[in-house]
């Protein structure tokens, strides 16, 4: 009878390529909804807090409050999933963010500023579990095509995040029938966008992709124990340098790009632009944050993540110099500098999943995907909350240099770890 048993238990294990296959369709079902959810913050999020307080110094604060808010979930949401999974882990996250879209409307209808920036902080979860959702996708992906696996999570967002802003007109005047401010229109989708990822991922996202892998790597340790001369040693060092390597890429490349697309809006609202046409430049920027991932999964598994994760630096440099040399008139090369802000952090982004999963074991790895989110969410937050207080004391010229020039100390980082390995 016992020597039945582990016949029995790993036949009841399903096939991890047939179950990762089903676990990327529901991911990019969950994607697409939840994309639609975090551009409202976005696009309106700075126009809402400018129009409430009347001042372009806190214009910013949005963008901080819900990437600060996103990394106090990303850390929850990592905690979650490595307990009890990505599933848990991943709806409890969007519909706290469905919660934070609820206050925001709440705080818009009171004209409550103390309401409104708690709102956002809460709202900051959807954020947080968009991106942790791009881990799950990785869980089960063989070394060879973990970059394409993130990436087909991330381009699902696209749908959503483009169509989303672009949504500001309509919803604003749906919102104003149901006694709502006018921009905080976009929060009503959001919420209910948050809710339907959330409820996908729970009816859907089975087998957990986190639990399978863990059960598949004690199946093959079991057959390594029975046969050591397989067994290979982990370069611990070597290791540690690419998770901070890692960490590092996505950190500044989230703080460059946070910090120029949240004065964008602004920017153009301070030309006379209409948030029509600030939706339209940022729909563009939200797509080329997302769409171009299987080219990038592919360059990332094809030449290496060394390689793309230098490219994010220049690319992101690009964009820089673009958005301020821009005429505050140009709707044209303002969308195609936030373009290359959305490509560059795309680049950062997918080499630098890639380079985690990588390196980080199965038994720690929510946890430490969680922690290096929280480093993420802090950039993101330092970058929202600084760009408006630089651009009230400069200007927005001078703010987008400043970020180009900064993305590209990701160069020596990269040559470093080049060269130790």
């Amino acid at each position: 009878m016992t020597s039945t048993a582990p016949t029995s238990t790993t036949a009841s294990i399903p096939d991890p390529a047939q179950a990762q296959t089903r676990i990327l369709r529901v991911l990019v079902a969950s994607q697409v909804l939840s994309g639609a959810g975090l551009a409202a913050g976005v696009t309106v999020g700075a126009l809402l807090v400018q129009d409430m307080l009347g001042t372009t110094s806190l214009a910013g604060l949005p963008s901080a409050l819900f990437t600060a808010g996103s990394a106090l979930t990303a850390v929850t949401v990592g905690r979650i999933s490595q307990a009890r999974g990505r599933r848990p882990g991943l709806a409890a996250g969007y519909l706290t963010g469905a919660v934070g879209s609820v206050g925001v409307i709440t705080a818009a209808v009171l004209d409550n500023p103390v309401l409104l920036f708690i709102a956002l902080f809460v709202y900051g979860a959807g954020t947080a579990t968009n991106l942790q959702a791009r881990y799950a996708g990785a869980d089960l992906a063989s070394p060879g095509h973990r970059a394409r696996a993130v990436s087909t999570v991330l381009v699902a967002t696209t749908v959503g995040g483009v169509a989303g802003p672009n949504l500001a007109a309509p919803a604003g005047t749906l919102a104003e029938h149901l006694g709502i401010p006018h921009l905080a229109g976009l929060f009503v989708i959001s919420g209910a966008a948050y809710v339907l990822a959330a409820l996908v991922l729970v009816l859907w996202l089975r087998p957990d992709p986190l639990l399978l892998a863990r059960t598949v790597a004690r199946t093959k340790e079991t057959h390594a124990q029975a046969n050591p001369a397989g067994a290979e040693a982990a370069d611990t060092g070597e290791a540690g340098n690419s998770v901070v390597l890692g960490a590092l890429v996505m950190i500044l490349t989230q703080l460059v790009m946070v910090a120029i697309m949240t004065m964008t809006p602004v920017h153009m609202h301070d030309h006379g632009h209409s948030t029509t046409a600030a939706g339209l430049v940022i729909g563009i920027h939200v797509g080329a944050m997302y769409l171009p991932s299987p080219l990038t999964g592919w360059l990332v598994d094809r030449y290496g993540r060394m390689k793309i994760a230098a490219a994010s630096g220049i690319t992101l440099l690009a964009a820089g110099t673009l958005a301020a040399a821009a005429p505050g008139d140009s709707v044209t090369l303002l969308a195609l500098a936030l373009a290359l802000l959305g490509l560059g952090w795309n680049f950062g982004l997918v080499s630098g999943t890639a380079i985690i999963t990588d390196t980080v074991p199965l038994a720690t790895r929510a946890k430490t995907q969680g922690l290096v989110d929280v480093s993420i969410a802090i950039a993101g937050a330092t970058g929202g909350i600084t760009s408006g207080i630089m651009v009230a004391a400069t200007s927005y010229p001078a703010l987008a240099l400043t970020g180009g020039a900064l993305s590209l100390a990701l160069l020596p980082a990269v040559a470093a770890t080049a060269r130790r390995r």
